[in-house]
């Protein structure tokens, strides 16, 4: 694991710029800038000096009912990850990373946990197919669809850039997302731990026990 601590505006900067075309084969994956860090300590988990405010957002989620993430995870450990089911590989492997690592904790600790899956790419990513897709993975898992703009600008508010699905140059369809999985203290709300693509199900089997009580990983 790989501990960091990145001045707020810098951390914008980075993430902002850090996108991954999931499954495309091309190197979008690939930082556009690197930010400096404090020496490695071997942690994954990279704490903000100044949190990031929830995403003020009113979706829908996998049985058609208006979900407002502000009023709905108030108060609880929560785990936001923006990505789309078609992916074949970061987003995936994210979510069943968390599901694995939530599976560790306690039975009521697992009940106050929270971890929202936002989709990037709405147009495919229906209520219907949103809930068969996190089936397989956690079905306790919250999953939001909407309006693309409103998704984006979402996004934006925590560093994470996402562009509208595209067709890749082998004609296969594709969402360019940022990869970082955003953590939320249940005591401040605030989105206080960012995790990149790089962490595992040990990292997140560590931390998630402390991140429930809202502590530093």
């Amino acid at each position: 694991m790989r501990k960091k601590t990145y001045a707020a505006a810098a951390l914008f900067a980075a993430a902002a710029l850090t996108l991954s075309a999931c499954g495309s084969g091309d190197d979008s994956n690939k930082p556009i800038a690197d930010v400096s860090a404090e020496a490695d300590s071997g942690k994954a988990a990279t704490i903000l000096d100044k949190p990031f405010e929830k995403p003020d957002l009113v979706l829908t989620d996998t049985n058609g009912k208006k979900y407002d993430l502000r009023a709905q995870t108030k108060g609880r450990p929560t785990l936001i990850y923006f990505g789309y089911t078609h992916c074949p590989d970061v987003c995936p492997l994210t979510m069943n990373n968390l599901a694995v690592a939530k599976k560790q904790l306690p039975k009521a600790e697992q009940d106050k946990l929270r971890v929202v899956f936002v989709t990037t790419d709405p147009g495919r990513d229906t209520p219907s197919a949103l809930g068969k897709w996190l089936k397989g993975i956690d079905s306790d898992f919250v999953g939001l669809t909407g309006d693309f703009a409103t998704i984006q600008a979402g996004a934006r508010t925590l560093g994470i850039s996402i562009e509208p699905t595209s067709k890749d140059k082998h004609g296969k369809l594709v969402s360019v997302h940022g990869t970082q999985v955003i953590a939320f203290s249940p005591k401040t709300d605030g989105g206080y731990v960012l995790y990149g693509e790089e962490a595992t199900v040990d990292d997140y089997t560590k931390d998630l026990p402390k991140i429930i009580k809202g502590e530093n990983p």
